[in-house]
């Protein structure tokens, strides 16, 4: 008996629960009841493109990690909201109190790093980027850049190539925008591309939080907003102790308006402002 009213493809509670466990076990993302439309709705665009009758056979297809459409799936429902200086909050209080500070070393010839974690289609690695220009145009000049990661290879592929409608824009500042984008014209709808100042700053990257980092680090500032809460408290802990040796001395964690850390983690920062954590530096042995 299927799970949704109204289907196309009967979708069973024994389908449900093995693409939650899938996606679970690939991406640490948890799925209760109340998400079973959504898959459904997103999945039922795989079903029809691969000409599959049936969730009992697509769940036995996605089954198989090495599979391509396994990593297709775990993409299809990955969430992706965001928006160009989404919580301005926190690019006001990069721009006052973190900048100054790494703009200075950077001028002294140090590396800056910076990490976007779940930076879907881009919009937050660009924010970052545009924020920095701000306060130094010539930042392409330092040793200042941008990881930009997601698991979803497809939002990858649009934050590289750096194209937004006209209509995502209204968060921007306008002479942010005629002095860092150029107004582009595509299939009849009018779009804003960033320049090539702006995108050399960043490097896109596929990363699976659940798995290997071939970052080292240090990173003086990460964003990791809105990625964590998709996860279950274990896992949430797990991801902040991971991210906490990576963050420099003195160095700014961003994260999502409902979230918190957790875990060993908390132990290593304090409250810096809203969703704003700072890491202290750890007591003499």
């Amino acid at each position: 008996m299927s799970i949704v009213a109204s289907s196309e493809f009967a979708f069973t509670q024994q389908d449900f629960d093995l693409i939650a466990r899938t996606l679970y076990d690939e991406t640490g993302i948890t799925l209760d009841n109340s998400k079973a439309t959504l898959v459904y709705s997103r999945l039922t665009k795989r079903l029809r493109v691969l000409g599959i009758e049936s969730f009992r056979d697509y769940c036995s297809l996605v089954s198989d990690s090495g599979n391509e459409e396994h990593a297709r799936m775990c993409a299809a429902l990955t969430t992706n909201v965001t928006r160009f200086f989404r919580e301005n909050h926190h690019f006001e209080h990069l721009k006052t109190k973190v900048l100054p500070g790494l703009i200075s070393a950077a001028r002294a010839g140090k590396k800056i790093r910076i990490w976007s974690a779940g930076c879907s289609s881009g919009e937050e690695p660009y924010s970052i980027a545009l924020t920095i220009l701000s306060i130094l145009p010539a930042a392409r000049e330092y040793d200042i850049r941008i990881l930009a990661t997601d698991i979803n290879p497809h939002v990858i592929a649009t934050g590289k190539a750096g194209l937004y409608p006209e209509s995502e824009m209204s968060d921007v500042d306008s002479a942010l925008r005629s002095k860092w984008m150029e107004r582009v014209t595509v299939n009849g709808v009018k779009h804003y591309q960033l320049d090539n100042d702006v995108r050399s700053l960043i490097s896109f990257r596929p990363l699976n939080l659940m798995g290997a980092w071939p970052m080292s680090g240090p990173f003086q500032v990460m964003f990791c907003r809105n990625v964590v809460i998709y996860f279950d408290a274990p896992t949430q802990a797990r991801i902040w102790s991971r991210m906490l040796p990576l963050l420099d001395t003195n160095g700014v964690l961003y994260i999502g308006h409902s979230e918190r850390v957790t875990g060993t983690a908390l132990a290593q920062t304090q409250v810096d402002g809203t969703t704003t954590y700072r890491k202290t530096i750890k007591a003499a042995a």
